[in-house]
């Protein structure tokens, strides 16, 4: 209990020694001129927080003095309470002060509700860290100590072209420049040093190496030189090298991600010094990939601060004569790739940047954020705290978004959410789809409410802040990359991971989380996709697969569910994906968003836009109400669609084999993850294994084990012991070829004709064909005798007897309220119902309780009637 909320009177306590001594001294010193005890009344108190609100985040995004109306009340405040707590324990500070009469509580510890009720509640500690820190509200990107950082100010504004920007079509025209190097042509940009995978991470500090800032570019020679000056050390920026090889062509070097040799894909740079009526030619020459979505129509971005500052016009896709070849430069190591196109700049003299995508930098996610905590309304649902710090020390977000609870047992019924992006760095559109979804579930729609209703939202809006900052495509500064490590338990040099993967632990241990989905981007495939992982319990048989479908019918023109895949690979265990589905969570998913653009519907041919993929955040949003809808009618209907889709895909496996087979309702049985092709995945596996800095310890380990198992000598055995163990292996050798004699003749060879679906087909009712064993040994025995083995025809009889079998003897209930029918021409009948206005026609939103026509008045987009 309270003592300050007791009724009866308390006798007058002597002042406090100290307070008094204090008082005084700080009179004198004319630090505190205000009576003891004439403090402002608590009315006054409750406007300035309820107008500030701020105020109660003091040490975190401003200086609480900022907030007080003069110096006078600052002092009243700010003393009293400093020297009523540090010299007296809470117990005592709630004798002396915490009265009904009381003008102000003196405790920091202690909130008061705003309307005015005495209702004291204890304040929420604070973060390890302090949210933003630093001179300014932001606290400052820090860089490896080997950076060199420019001081200015990078910024671009958001636009959305008003008309569509349509794929580079190929004329067969295009030049193929030959590559001549520093040798032949002058070199106008380099970085001095570059950490590659002969070195690691050290430190880090603001603003990058200490020092005068070299220049770098060369020096103009006068109004008529006409050499373009290059400049890359900005945030997320990534050149390494430009030479001048003619008048108006350049050959550019990308620098590789810090303490690697690789992953060269990422650009942006800053040109400077245009011509308006020249056309210029841009070479990049040591690209790694040896396919691109550039082979594909892909256009590169470019951004004119001229154009910016007087027509409001930001990023658009340029270039002519884009091509995408093989450097036949030899340089004794991998293969290079090169890309080339033309441009023609809009005006003299202007300042231009060339980007691979949008750009999305660690300051531009601060700015957000910081938007956000200013909110009065956003902050209330939406808790900013500090999930761990990066290797160079920035600070990495997690926020928590839900409406608060009317009772314990609603919160704790609330199932969770998670959400993710950006653990690859170059991979910008997924902070733009981030972007989108925060947008819409921090707004005041009826649909966002009722998410923040049902749904705690966990959400982690830059896994890997270190690698945006300098500009990396795909690593951390432990020079590996991250989405390969979810299993890791080296906390200190994978801390991001490690922090993400242990909360998102500790959150199961509370409740469900119902879906994992980590934001990405494809450089290979156009249109977005989902990858997921196959369940094995065949009582959630499917249900992967109907959040993506659901998804695809919410965005017909942008997300393609048949380039989504649910195979889990070997090479790809350490990602967050599988790691999540082994944790224990269906829907885990890994969202790939492409470079390009879509191949779909309306959109067909066409670059993506910021405001596209913003918008697809918003589509997630509507799907999870979809696929949460307590009316069970759409889930059912995706799950019979997605039944019929993939007996199509597994007749069609079958045909491409030379089979023709009736699988009746056994179908099922067949494994999924054989089915399926592997993703067309990336060269992420180059960048496994222990960070940079480990690796001189475990080679050193590794020899220190060969030399002792070298030194180590087998024990000697005596002649009795060498008999035993030579009979022994004797015996064995003879037992295994009498087993295998009648199978060696003409079963192996028809074995290896199958496909691998039919062996685990054959696996899973293994006990039937101990049943029919002596009869197919025997055939098989008669077939060596007439020197001819089991064809195709008698295997797929077999089958076919053994699935009919297995369908009489079926559990009730193995297939959800659906009966798969064989289709007579499977290649030519699509699947049911996959118009894009499927939601609207059959299940309208006013089942689940939506608003007909919501906007969302961000993304300038409707809600399903």
């Amino acid at each position: 209990m309270f003592p300050a909320l007791e009724t009866e009177p308390k006798p007058k306590t002597l002042p406090d020694p100290y307070e008094d001594f204090m008082y005084h001294h700080l009179q004198y010193y004319g630090y505190f001129k205000a009576q003891r005890g004439s403090l402002p009344n608590s009315a006054a108190h409750q406007h300035v927080w309820k107008n500030n609100p701020g105020y109660l985040l003091s040490g975190s995004f401003g200086k609480r003095d900022d907030l007080m109306p003069d110096p006078l009340q600052k002092q009243k405040r700010l003393w009293p309470t400093c020297l009523s707590t540090v010299r007296r324990p809470l117990e005592a500070v709630s004798r002396d002060s915490l009265k009904l009469s009381s003008p102000l509580v003196k405790s920091r510890q202690l909130l008061h509700d705003d309307l005015g009720e005495v209702n004291p509640r204890l304040r929420e500690p604070r973060d390890l860290f302090a949210f933003f820190s630093g001179s300014g509200p932001l606290g400052a990107p820090r860089w490896p100590i080997e950076c060199e950082v420019i001081k200015e100010n990078i910024h671009h504004i958001e636009w959305v072209p008003p008309h569509p920007e349509y794929f580079y079509q190929p004329t067969g025209n295009e030049k193929i420049p030959e590559i001549v190097g520093e040798e032949k042509g002058t070199v106008v940009y380099q970085l001095d040093s570059v950490p590659t995978g002969d070195s690691c991470f050290i430190s880090s500090r603001v603003g990058g190496k200490r020092g005068i800032i070299k220049e770098l570019a060369v020096t103009l020679q006068g109004p008529e030189d006409n050499t373009l000056l290059f400049e890359s050390r900005f945030e997320s920026g990534n050149l390494q090298k430009a030479v001048r090889v003619d008048t108006y062509e350049y050959e550019l070097t990308l620098r590789t991600d810090l303490y690697t040799s690789k992953h060269t894909q990422w650009f942006y740079f800053r040109v400077q010094n245009t011509r308006k009526d020249a056309t210029y030619r841009f070479t990049i020459v040591n690209l790694l990939k040896s396919k691109s979505l550039y082979t594909l129509g892909m256009k590169p971005l470019m951004y004119s601060q001229l154009d910016a500052s007087t027509h409001s016009i930001g990023w658009r896709r340029e270039g002519k004569e884009i091509k995408y070849f093989r450097n036949n430069t030899d340089d004794g190591q991998q293969p290079l790739y090169c890309l080339t196109w033309t441009i023609q700049f809009p005006h003299d003299q202007d300042t231009c940047f060339f980007a691979h995508f949008y750009p999305y930098t660690y300051t531009d996610l601060q700015c957000f954020l910081l938007s956000v905590a200013n909110s009065p309304v956003q902050s209330q649902f939406c808790k900013l705290r500090t999930l761990c710090r990066s290797l160079a020390g920035n600070t990495v977000y997690l926020l928590t978004i839900t409406n608060p609870a009317r009772t314990p047992q609603e919160a704790a019924a609330k199932k969770a959410v998670v959400l993710t992006a950006r653990v690859h760095p170059g991979e910008s559109n997924g902070s733009w789809i981030m972007k989108g979804f925060l947008d819409f579930i921090l707004s005041n729609s009826p649909d966002a409410q009722l998410l923040r209703d049902i749904f705690i939202f966990k959400v982690v809006p830059m896994l890997n802040p270190d690698g945006v900052i300098v500009g990396n495509y795909r690593c951390s500064l432990a020079g590996r990359d991250l989405n390969r490590h979810y299993k890791t338990i080296l906390k200190e040099s994978f801390p991001c991971i490690w922090h993400t993967r242990n909360m998102i632990k500790r959150l199961l241990e509370e409740r469900e989380v119902l879906l994992y989905c980590d934001f990405h981007g494809h450089s290979r495939k156009n249109n977005i996709f989902l990858y997921g992982c196959s369940n094995n319990d065949r009582n959630f048989w499917l249900h992967e697969r109907v959040f993506p479908l659901m998804l695809s019918k919410n965005a017909p023109d942008k997300f393609s569910f048949h380039s989504c895949n649910f195979k889990v690979q070997k090479c790809k265990e350490g990602t967050g994906r599988v790691v999540m589905w082994r944790m224990g969570i269906l829907n885990s998913y890994t969202m790939e968003s492409t470079f390009g653009g879509s191949t779909l519907g309306n959109k067909r041919d066409t670059h993506f836009t910021t405001e596209d993929l913003t918008s697809l955040g918003y589509h997630v949003c509507d799907t999870l109400l979809d696929f949460c809808d307590p009316d069970r009618t759409k889930f059912m209907q995706c799950l019979a669609e997605l039944k019929e889709l993939l007996q199509q895909e597994i007749h069609k496996k079958f045909k491409e084999f030379g089979q023709d087979m009736d699988l009746e309702g056994s179908w099922s049985d067949i494994s999924l993850s054989d089915i399926e092709s592997s993703t067309s995945g990336s060269d992420s596996s180059l960048s496994d294994g222990l960070p940079v800095h480990l690796l001189n310890i475990a080679d050193e380990l590794s020899q220190k084990k060969k030399m002792y198992k070298k030194k180590k000598r087998k024990p000697l055995q005596s002649r009795k012991q060498r008999n035993k163990q030579y009979q022994k292996n004797n015996l064995m050798k003879e037992s295994k070829l009498a087993e295998d004699a009648p199978e060696r003749a003409g079963f192996a060879s028809t074995l290896q004709k199958q496909p691998a679906f039919f062996k685990n087909s054959e696996n899973a009712s293994s006990s039937m064909m101990k049943n029919e064993k002596q009869r197919v040994n025997e055939s098989q025995l008669n077939g060596r005798d007439r020197g001819t083995s089991l064809d195709s025809s008698n295997m797929t009889t077999l089958i076919s007897t053994k699935n009919k079998e297995r369908m009489q003897r079926e559990k009730p209930g193995f297939t959800v309220s659906y009966s798969p029918k064989r289709s007579t021409n499977p290649s030519q009948e699509s699947a049911p119902d996959m118009k894009p206005n499927w939601a609207r026609d059959r299940y309208p939103a006013t089942k689940r309780g939506r608003t007909a026509t919501t906007v969302c008045p961000s993304l300038h987009i409707y809600t399903y009637p």
